[in-house]
């Protein structure tokens, strides 16, 4: 079982709505629940004037899909579990800041049911939760007793057996009872489903055990509403209404993605739609031949016209869509993590208990140590580090020994730089609690900081030592292996990355390759994600696996795909959505590529430059993306003779994480240096620092970039990148171009700890912090540097 809670790493999670969508959302006095299994989230959609008016909250689920909502009651199914939430309005009114949310759902109940991989969920009349197993095929409900106690099955199911033989998904409650359910298919072998997933699927009546209609294509979410029986008919993207004494069903919009997951309010629905994996489940299915690139988000539909009023899209971090549940009378509601500091003094008690119950005042609530921990742990994940750390200081001014206030304060003092004190507190917390792995990982994670790497290696091995399925200190040791040159022992840790549900696992049913021979197949290689800067770095290996296969596909965001395309072994360049599982005949992240060829030091494939940088003018506007070249303005004094590009920070903006960016008041001194026409390639999406640049011996061309080609064109005509850890570098690394990297206090794993070079990029000059946190001496040496 995973435990529900925050975690701010992982890849952004980014969406946007349209302008009328706050403004419906207060009308209706309404917020969303969505559950995405793909990205293993929860989200609660809110309405927020402050916060631009539509404010998505994420809390962690493992594999989240049902929602049931009656009254102060929600529940949230999984693979195999059932997690059960309470609203308490009264701790609602204690969170911060004070007053803003109406509503506040607290854990109340965990079922375990094994694997069912459940499905929908809804409460019926009697108060009994109804599943829909797709694992054994039927609708169950819960007790005390049995993991599940099934209640009905299709009649077409021979046996209860763990072979999802017609993926029955959905579930439809007439006045309070089970009434409709769907499945993909009318099958009663193992996954039989899936030969005929476009026109396979059924509507059932549970109460005749009568099939009402057959040919829909992978049919979701059957509703009764305003008399109507609706069908979300996902593989045709549409809502359909159902004749069910005809056996005939009507359209009544299509929609621009996998339709799945939908509630309804007066003449409003609101529906999700899903992207579409690659994988042989959506294979084949109309909605991937009619729409090259689907959404993904929540549309809100005039079910009466079919006009479509208004949509929240999520433009990254979340793909795929499971269900939509509305919370009516409600605006603005939070659900607590199941080790939340508050759930220690919320109580719950029957109505005649509570005559008898004093409480401490709110006066007095406020300076309990609980109070502080709760506010510490909410600001830390705000990213308000220095209130986090304030709030932990105080938990321990009232109670020296308060549980995990130690440990949180060490960890919030890391985050400000304090680096040092932060060490004194993991030490002081792992004294008291010497078995417990996470201190071992975060001390892992601070030395590595601290440039101790045997250090860090021997704490992150004693963190695996007492929780050796703890994947994250898989990977933080597979880094620290990494940049201490064990490439053998680190490339072997660096797959647990694949388990820490943080990275975009590709779901196929064909094989993962292996790294053997496959001269007559075709080779999936996929990019992660959207870390790009793998990507570059490790396209340098697709001459070695084209060597093994007939045909090599990368499988890439759009950005990305422009450049890739001119990697010597190339095939096809694939998009998100645009193939099916009959495309290739394996797969294997990118990522994994150096564990399958036994990478050392010094078998890194080094042909350099290993982007066709001549294809690639060939193929694009070259005369757009010139770069200005000031070498001969007389007007200047002297005369610049180099081109340089600078990048300090990986993220748009002025600063970014200063982990890895460097401040800009502290970069710009580099623009000092005579001589030198520098270019900026970094985001700007700040008007002060876009004016500051424009007073700077600086010609900004970042405008000129649309995609990674663009960029590595313009990088081509430089003769110096100096930038951190960012695409602009390795794609600066992968032409062979001369390129200095800024060293944060925290970097990647192919950046070696206390060294100047790299052997993935021979031309690399690697720049450390004097001190950790110390951008200001880095910065004298790269003048020094520049000035020679």
């Amino acid at each position: 079982m995973s435990n529900p809670s925050a975690d701010p790493s992982g890849p952004p999670l980014r969406s946007v709505f349209t302008a009328n969508l706050p403004e419906i959302f207060r009308q209706l006095g309404i917020s969303l629940v969505v559950s995405t299994y793909q990205a293993g989230k929860v989200i609660l959609v809110r309405h927020d004037d402050v916060a631009g008016g539509i404010n998505t909250h994420f809390r962690d689920f493992e594999k989240p899909m049902g929602i049931a909502v009656k009254g102060n009651r929600l529940g949230i199914g999984g693979a195999n579990t059932v997690w059960e939430y309470r609203n308490v309005p009264a701790v609602a009114a204690r969170l911060e800041p004070r007053g803003k949310n109406d509503a506040c759902y607290l854990p109340r109940h965990i079922h375990i049911t094994g694997d069912i991989d459940i499905h929908e969920m809804a409460w019926a009349k009697d108060d009994r939760l109804w599943l829909v197993n797709t694992r054994f095929g039927c609708l169950c409900t819960l007790d005390v007793d049995h993991s599940f106690y099934p209640r009905w099955r299709p009649p077409f199911i021979s046996a209860l057996a763990p072979e999802d033989r017609c993926h029955l998904n959905g579930l439809a409650m007439v006045d309070g009872e089970p009434r409709y359910v769907t499945a993909l298919g009318e099958t009663d072998t193992h996954a039989g489903w899936r030969s005929n997933k476009a026109s396979g699927g059924i509507l059932m009546d549970v109460a005749s055990n009568k099939v009402v209609l057959r040919g829909l294509s992978m049919p979701h979410s059957p509703r009764w509403y305003r008399g109507k029986l609706w069908v979300l008919e996902s593989g045709q993207g549409s809502l359909v209404t159902v004749d069910t004494v005809k056996g005939t069903w009507e359209t009544v919009a299509k929609l621009p993605g996998f339709t799945r997951g939908i509630d309804f309010i007066g003449p409003l629905a609101f529906i999700g739609l899903s992207k579409v994996r690659e994988s042989a489940v959506f294979s084949g299915i109309p909605i991937v031949a009619d729409l090259a690139e689907r959404i993904c988000g929540v549309w809100v539909l005039n079910i009466e016209t079919g006009e479509v009023l208004g949509f929240l899209r999520f433009e990254s971090g979340v793909e795929e869509i499971f269900a939509v549940q509305l919370l009516h009378h409600t605006r603005f509601p939070d659900m607590l993590e199941w080790n939340d500091p508050l759930l220690g003094i919320s109580y719950v008690l029957p109505d005649e208990a509570l005559a008898e119950v004093v409480m401490p005042s709110e006066a007095e609530l406020a300076e309990r140590p609980q109070t502080y921990m709760t506010k510490g742990l909410e600001r830390f994940r705000q990213g308000d580090y220095e209130q986090a750390v304030a709030c932990f200081r105080e938990v321990l001014n009232r109670e020296p020994g308060y549980p995990d206030a130690t440990y949180s304060l060490g960890v919030a003092l890391a985050e400000t730089g304090a680096l040092q004190e932060s060490l004194d507190c993991l030490l002081s917390a792992l004294a008291k609690e010497p078995d417990r792995a996470k201190i071992h990982h975060s001390l892992a994670n601070l030395y590595s900081r601290l440039r101790q790497p045997r250090e860090a290696i021997r704490a992150a091995g004693k963190a695996i030592e007492r929780q050796p399925d703890l994947a994250a200190a898989h990977v933080s040791l597979a880094v620290m292996l990494l940049q201490s040159g064990n490439y053998k022992r680190g490339f072997d840790e660096y797959e647990w990355r694949l388990k820490t549900g943080q990275v975009a696992v590709l779901q196929s049913p064909n094989p993962r390759w292996d790294g053997a021979a496959v001269a007559e197949k075709t080779v999936l290689l996929y990019v992660e994600g959207n870390d790009v800067r793998h990507g570059i770095l490790l396209a340098r290996y697709v001459p070695k696996v084209r060597s093994l296969c007939a045909k090599l596909l990368i499988l890439c965001s759009d950005d990305l795909a422009s450049l890739l395309a001119v990697i010597p072994g190339v095939s096809e360049i694939r998009h998100p959505g645009s193939i099916s599982v009959a495309d290739y005949d394996v797969h294997v992240s990118i990522d994994s590529l150096p564990l399958l060829f036994n990478t050392t030091p010094e078998t890194i494939p080094d042909l350099f430059p290993y982007i066709d940088i001549e294809t690639l003018k060939k193929r694009k506007n070259t005369e757009a993306l010139r770069l200005p070249d000031r070498t001969a303005d007389s007007a200047l004094d002297p005369a610049p003779v180099r081109k340089v590009g600078v990048v300090w920070s990986p993220q748009p903006g002025a600063d970014g994480d200063g982990h890895v960016a460097c401040p800009f008041d502290v970069f710009q001194a580099v623009f000092t240096v005579p001589g030198i026409q520098f270019y900026n390639l970094h985001s700007c999406d700040d008007s002060e620092l876009t004016a500051t640049l424009s007073r700077l011996p600086v010609d900004d061309v970042e405008s000129k970039i649309k995609d990674y080609a663009d960029l590595a064109l313009l990088i081509d005509q430089m003769d110096l990148l100096v930038g951190v850890d960012c695409p602009a570098v390795h794609i600066a690394g992968a032409l062979g171009k001369p390129v200095w990297v800024l060293q944060g206090d925290i970097s990647n794993w192919y950046w070696p700890t206390l060294s100047s070079s790299t052997p993935w990029y021979p031309q690399a000059r690697l720049f450390q912090q004097p001190q950790p946190g110390d951008w200001k001496g880095l910065i004298r040496e790269v003048k020094q540097a520049l000035s020679q």
